[in-house]
């Protein structure tokens, strides 16, 4: 500052104190000072122009990074009417220009900021779109085919997800917010009013079920003092079982075991009978053993008669025995099979032959083959006499059919 004049490049004081800043070719009074030293007039209305420069620079700042809001707008308005004719000493001119620059940069600014928000308003619209169109879709499931458990907590994720939206999403539309939620708590109510009938159906029904086979239950349990006898009446109430339908798997599971060790009573009976009777059958089967390895020559036998009276003395034998173990009793019984099958097929081959009728059918076919032999047989020899190989030949393939039907006629 020049101390004759006191006086800036951008600004001066006169003897009265009054500064005034330097705009163009002329100056303009901002203010006066009166109390101070003509430094200190200047210094405070420089100190006014440091401020408003200060709010340009901040802003000029946020526009570049981008993190100017919508209000960016509006500081640019207040900041030009505030550089109309400001309290202040310094290089307003410029300043004003810094100012204008920022109209159009805010502008720009804001139309892009507009840009996202409009996207992003529309990627909100879209996931809430998504959540109802999902909860619509689990609302709409056959009853049959839901997983009640599964979908009451999809439908809690999604209404997390829908509130999550709304906290942190942009704000979108009204209309379009009320009308989305609707839909979404139409499907969940619905869901939720299928869940309740749901499972009072199943309550209904869990507490018919449990009386019927509560019943069954005491039916079963009161067979015990009979043991093995009370097995057939029980296999009757497992057919009642069976028709009394199904509960929730945890009460029909524990129902079933009730039932179960009712029936488990009875067999563990029937079990130790059977034990204490193959003990008492062991002997016998032994016995039978014994008595078919004696037995198996007979399968060697070829005279009929005296196979069927040894088959006779062994049958005898094997009802004298007794019974024998359950487990035992195909393969014993199976080996007498077999010696019985041996028998009746040498008393049948004996019939055949010996039956009258089939004999007398025999002996007449007999001779009359043995007659067509002794024919062909001369044949035979008259062709081979002469050389006639074809007749030769006709001759004795005739006599070897002949002859093997001669040979299964038998003696």
């Amino acid at each position: 500052m020049s101390a004759a004049s006191n006086e800036t490049p951008w600004g001066r004081v006169d003897e009265d104190r009054t500064v005034y800043v330097r705009e163009g070719e002329g100056e303009r009074a901002v203010g006066s000072f009166p109390d101070g030293t003509p430094e200190e007039a200047l210094a405070y209305f420089e100190r006014k122009f440091a401020d408003l420069e200060g709010q340009v620079t901040l802003l000029e700042a946020r526009i570049a990074r981008g993190t100017a809001d919508a209000s960016a707008a509006d500081t640019v308005a207040k900041l030009r009417e505030q550089l109309v004719e400001p309290a202040a000493v310094g290089d307003i001119a410029s300043l004003r220009e810094r100012v204008e620059k920022l109209t159009a940069k805010t502008a720009e600014l804001s139309e892009k900021q507009q840009a996202e928000r409009e996207a992003a308003r529309q990627e909100a619209i879209a996931k809430r779109e998504a959540i109802a169109v999902e909860a619509e879709r689990l609302a709409a499931q056959p009853e049959a085919s839901i997983r009640w458990k599964d979908t009451s907590q999809a439908f809690e994720n999604l209404f997390s997800e829908w509130q999550a939206s709304q906290r942190s999403g942009p704000q979108i539309p009204k209309a379009q917010a009320d009308a989305l939620w609707k839909r979404f708590r139409s499907a969940r109510q619905s869901f939720d009013s299928a869940r309740r009938a749901h499972f009072a159906q199943m309550d209904a029904n869990n507490k018919d079920v449990k009386q019927r086979k509560e019943r069954i239950i005491a039916a079963a349990e009161a067979l015990a003092p009979k043991g093995i006898e009370g097995i057939p009446a029980y296999r009757a109430l497992l057919d009642e079982w069976k028709a009394a339908g199904r509960a929730s798997r945890k009460l029909d599971d524990q129902l079933w075991a009730r039932f179960k060790a009712a029936g488990d009573v009875l067999y563990e009976a029937k079990a130790a009978e059977v034990a204490q009777t193959n003990e008492e059958y062991a002997a016998n089967l032994t016995a039978k053993q014994e008595l078919l390895d004696g037995a198996d020559p007979i399968l060697q036998e070829r005279d009929h008669a005296k196979a069927r009276k040894l088959l006779t003395e062994v049958q005898l034998k094997w009802d004298e025995i007794g019974r024998v173990p359950r487990e035992a009793l195909r393969e014993v019984e199976g080996r007498l099979r077999k010696i019985e099958d041996h028998v009746k097929q040498l008393e049948d081959e004996h019939w055949r032959k010996t039956n009258p009728e089939t004999k007398a059918r025999s002996e007449g076919l007999r001779g009359q083959l043995e007659a067509s032999i002794a024919e062909l047989e001369t044949e035979l020899a008259a062709a081979q006499s002469s050389g006639d190989a074809k007749a030769a030949a006709d001759a004795e393939a005739k006599l070897e059919t002949q002859r093997s039907w001669l040979a299964a006629i038998g003696d």
